[in-house]
C-alpha cells in the first residue's frame, strides 16, 4: 500500500485505509485508538476527521461511495509532498533502541550523533518525540479480555491434507484455512487449494456463512493473500482484503508480524485440529476436494460440540447463547474480488485491458485521459475525475470490443448509422426527387461504401444550393437515368438545370418523308450485288 503526502504536510492513505477508519470512527473509537489499530498516526487521523467535519456528509453516505469517488472527496488536489527525513529516521530505530539498553548512552547523545550524520535531520524535541513513540509501541504481552462478537482470528494450518484426483492418480495437496471466535472459541475449518487470494477470501466468506454473522474485526495473520508487506507497526493490508472488509462491513487489523501470541487462540485452534480432525481422518482415502471438506467439516462439528476442559459448556453452546446474535447481519450479495488498474483512454477513445485482451469504450472527452478501471469477475467499472464514466460487461477475446455508442462522437455514430434506409429517410425530408435519385443510387450493383459516399455527396450538394435550382438538377439526372454526384455537381455549376424546359417540350411529328431502317438495308444489299459484278 502507497502512501503519498499531500500539501498540508501529512500522509494520505488509500480510500480502503480510509473506510476502515470511518467505520472506526462511527463505531465511537476514539482517534489515539484508530490510529493504533489501523497503524497510522493520530495527526492522520485527525486531519481525516477534520476534513470529514467539513464534508457535511454523513459517514454511511460515505462508505456507500467507490474508492475513487471518495477521494476526489477527501483529495481534490494531487497530494505532491512527502518529508525524507522520517523515512531515514525510520530504518534507525533499530538501532536507537539497542544503544539506549548501553550504559552512558542518552537521547541527546544519540540525537548528536544523528545529526552529524544527516544535517538536515529533525531537531531534538521531534527526536525524543519519534523515539518515545517507537519504545511505547514495545509493550510486554498481556492476557486479552475478548468481547463477544468483536473479532475473528484467520490462520491457515502449517500442515496440509490431501486428495487423490480421479482422472491422473495425481496426489493432491491442500492448505487447510481455519477461523476462531476468541469469545466462545468456536471455530471452523476448511481445505482449499492454495493460499491464493481468491482462494483464501472464498474461504474466509465461507467461515463468515458458517457463523450465520459477521465481528466488527477480522484478524488475520501476515500471510501474503492478506498483507502486502509484513511490519510489525503499518502492515500494508492487501486491497482485496480491504475490499472484502468494506463489502462485509467490518474492520481488518492484522497481527504483528512474528508475534503468535496476538493469535494465541486460534493457534490453539491449529493444534487441536491436529488432533481432533487431521489424526482422525488420517487412514481415509478422499477422491475430491468436497469430500474432504466434507469429512473436514463433520470432524470440526464434533470438536465444536466437545465439553471443554473446566468449562460446564462446549463451544457451540457459548457460541449460540452468547455470541451469534451480537453478530452484524450478512449482505445480501456475495463478495466479489475487485481488480484495480489505471489506464489511458486510447485516441479510438476505448482502454484496454491487458488482463482479457478487450477493449472497453470510455466517453470521447476523456481521449488522452488517465482513468481508473476497476473490474471484478463479471464487470467493468470506469472512473475519470472522480466519477464513475462507463460500465461494462466483462468479456473476453482477443482483440475484440466492448463500445457504447453513447460513448461516440457525433461523426462516429453517424458512421455507425448509416443503412439504405437511413439515406432515402433523409432524402425523404428534403425532396421527392432527391428521394427518387437516392433509390436509384442503391439499385447500382456497388460496394456499399461507394454508395454511401454518393449519397453523402449529394446530401452534401443540396445543402450548398438553391433548393429550386437542386429540385431541376435531380429531374434533369432522373430524365437521363445518371445518379452521379460528379454529373449532378456539373449540371448546377454550369447552370444547365433549365434543360428540364426542353425535356418537357413534345417531340416532333411523324411524317413520310422518313425513309426508314428498312430502305438502308435494300441500298446495302444492291450496293453489295454490284461490287460483286
Amino acid at each position: 500500500m502507497t502512501t503519498k503526502t499531500n500539501a498540508d504536510g501529512w500522509k494520505t492513505k488509500t480510500m480502503s485505509q480510509i473506510k476502515q477508519l470511518l467505520r472506526l470512527h462511527q463505531q465511537g473509537s476514539p482517534k489515539k485508538t484508530i490510529a493504533r489499530d489501523l497503524g497510522i498516526s493520530k495527526n492522520t487521523v485527525k486531519a481525516y476527521l477534520d476534513k470529514l467535519s467539513r464534508l457535511k456528509t454523513d459517514i454511511d453516505s460515505l462508505l456507500l461511495l467507490d474508492d475513487p469517488v471518495l477521494e476526489a472527496r477527501f483529495h481534490p488536489g494531487n497530494p505532491a509532498y512527502k518529508d525524507e527525513r522520517f523515512e531515514h529516521f525510520k530504518g534507525k530505530l533499530n538501532y536507537f533502541t539497542r544503544e539506549l539498553k548501553r550504559t552512558g548512552v542518552t537521547r541527546k547523545l544519540l540525537w548528536e550523533e544523528y545529526r552529524l550524520e544527516y544535517a538536515q535531520g529533525y531537531s531534538h524535541t521531534q527526536f525524543c518525540h519519534h523515539l518515545s513513540q517507537h519504545l511505547i509501541a514495545s509493550k510486554p504481552s498481556m492476557v486479552l479480555q475478548h468481547q463477544a462478537g468483536e473479532k475473528l482470528f484467520i490462520d491457515f494450518a502449517g500442515k496440509k491434507l490431501n486428495y487423490v484426483d480421479v482422472q491422473t492418480g495425481e496426489v493432491i495437496h491442500c492448505q487447510v484455512f481455519v477461523a476462531c471466535l476468541p469469545y466462545s472459541d468456536y471455530s471452523f475449518a476448511m481445505a482449499v487449494k492454495s493460499q491464493s487470494v481468491g482462494d483464501f477470501l472464498y474461504a474466509l466468506g465461507c467461515s463468515l456463512e458458517y457463523f450465520g454473522g459477521v465481528p466488527q474485526v477480522l484478524v488475520p495473520d501476515n500471510l501474503k493473500a492478506a498483507i502486502i508487506k509484513a511490519s510489525r507497526y503499518e502492515p500494508d493490508v492487501n486491497r482485496a482484503m480491504e475490499d472484502f472488509a468494506n463489502h462485509y462491513g467490518t474492520t481488518v487489523i492484522p497481527t504483528r508480524a512474528r508475534k503468535p501470541k496476538d493469535k494465541a487462540l486460534v493457534e490453539n485452534q491449529v493444534r487441536l485440529i491436529y488432533t481432533r480432525i487431521y489424526a482422525k481422518i488420517r487412514n481415509l482415502q478422499f477422491f475430491s476436494l468436497k469430500d474432504l471438506n466434507q469429512a473436514i467439516g463433520q470432524k470440526n462439528r464434533e470438536h465444536n460440540q466437545t465439553r471443554m476442559q473446566q468449562k460446564p459448556y462446549c463451544r457451540e453452546e457459548r457460541f449460540l447463547a452468547d455470541e451469534k446474535h451480537l453478530l452484524c447481519s450478512l449482505p445480501e450479495q456475495p463478495f466479489e474480488l475487485k481488480y484495480y488498474r489505471t489506464l489511458k483512454a486510447a485516441k479510438n477513445n476505448h482502454v484496454y485491458l491487458s488482463e482479457d485482451k478487450h477493449y472497453y469504450s470510455v466517453p470521447f472527452a476523456y481521449i488522452g485521459v488517465k482513468v481508473k478501471v476497476i473490474y471484478t469477475r463479471t464487470m467493468v467499472y470506469i472512473y475519470a475525475k472522480g466519477k464513475q464514466v462507463a460500465v461494462h460487461i466483462r468479456s473476453y477475446g482477443k482483440g475484440t470490443y466492448s463500445t457504447d455508442r453513447e460513448h461516440l462522437c457525433s461523426a462516429h455514430n453517424h458512421y455507425l448509422d448509416r443503412s439504405p434506409g437511413y439515406y432515402l429517410r433523409k432524402a425523404q425530408t428534403v425532396s421527392p426527387e432527391l428521394h427518387e435519385l437516392i433509390s436509384m443510387v442503391f439499385k447500382q450493383n456497388k460496394h456499399p461504401e461507394q454508395l454511401y459516399r454518393t449519397c453523402d455527396g449529394l446530401l452534401n450538394l443540396h445543402r450548398k444550393t438553391n433548393p429550386e435550382n437542386f429540385r431541376k438538377a435531380c429531374k434533369v439526372a432522373l430524365k437521363y437515368e445518371i445518379c452521379s454526384y460528379r454529373f449532378l455537381f456539373n449540371v448546377i455549376n454550369n447552370k444547365t438545370s433549365d434543360m428540364i424546359d426542353q425535356i418537357n417540350k413534345p417531340a416532333l411529328p411523324e411524317h413520310r418523308n422518313i425513309r426508314g431502317k428498312a430502305y438502308y438495308s435494300q441500298s446495302t444489299l444492291k450496293l453489295n450485288s454490284y461490287d460483286a459484278n
